[in-house]
């Protein structure tokens, strides 16, 4: 067991206790005479997750440093155009979403407390906000200690999340980790988390959490398209001369291309869809 996990579950244990369930509500805006109406979702998690444009690398060029990769995140906004918020009622009558991205590369759960990231989302929490949450690609890479996170540890981080959440008065999400592009095993592709898959949906049932199992729909989905074109189409397997920021090519099969970050971003709106589904109207 890591040692400063020792350290950090009773300490979040205690931190758990003074947590309570709020009532939801919304986020208001005024704008002249007028209160616009809007729901905020902060997406947190890791760099399947990931925003690269904008802030992520302050002062540098996405479209030189960073680009084909793209976190789910990243094109998860335009689902919720204006013309498709009907669609989410009657759980949500806002007149419009914001998603704020706040996912970064290479942070598990531990890193991304410890980094004073959770903070900064929970400072800005207001009654009404979502906050999805994936994690377990870097929670259980034991071979980088420096994120690395026991399941212990790993749950106790959740119920951190979730408890902090519903104590500003918002709905937590949880999802299991998105599937890798491997191992694949007579066409089909098979689950790469262990552990780290079964802990997130064990922590939304004990604490009646709504989740998402991202890493078995993704392995479906991804098995249906096939080895080949999720290969080549959807993971950053890139060849050499074509990316300026990949000049000698790349083989990656845990990060998206824009086309494999819209269908997961795709899967997992379908899925909040039906999680809005079965809550009440947001007053």
């Amino acid at each position: 067991m890591n040692k400063k996990i020792h350290h950090i579950v009773p300490f979040l244990s205690f931190v758990l206790l003074l947590s309570a369930c709020q009532p939801q509500n919304v986020v208001r805006k005024t704008t002249g005479k007028h209160h616009k109406k809007i729901t905020r979702i902060f997406l947190i998690g890791d760099s399947t997750v990931a925003d690269y444009t904008g802030d992520y690398d302050p002062g540098k060029d996405y479209m030189k440093v960073r680009y084909p990769i793209t976190g789910w995140g990243q094109v998860f906004q335009p689902f919720f155009a204006k013309d498709s918020l009907a669609s989410l009622k009657p759980a949500m009558t806002t007149d419009s979403v914001q998603v704020i991205d706040k996912a970064h590369g290479g942070r598990s759960t531990r890193t991304f407390f410890q980094e004073g990231r959770w903070r900064q989302v929970y400072e800005q929490l207001q009654p009404g906000d979502y906050v999805i949450m994936q994690f377990g690609h870097n929670d259980g890479s034991e071979k980088h200690p420096d994120r690395y996170v026991n399941i212990q540890g790993y749950k106790e981080f959740l119920r951190l999340f979730v408890s902090q959440t519903r104590q500003k008065g918002g709905n937590p999400v949880i999802l299991t980790p998105v599937a890798r592009n491997y191992p694949w095993k007579d066409g089909r592709l098979e689950n790469v988390h262990g552990e780290y898959w079964k802990a997130p949906a064990e922590v939304a049932s004990e604490m009646e959490v709504p989740c998402i199992d991202l890493n078995r729909l993704s392995m479906d989905y991804f098995t249906e398209k096939g080895e080949d074109f999720t290969t080549t189409r959807y993971f950053m397997n890139l060849p050499a001369h074509t990316y300026e920021a990949y000049p000698e090519g790349q083989k990656d099969n845990t990060h998206f291309q824009p086309e494999g970050a819209k269908a997961v971003a795709a899967i997992v709106y379908r899925e909040f869809k039906k999680i809005l589904s079965t809550q009440k109207k947001i007053k």
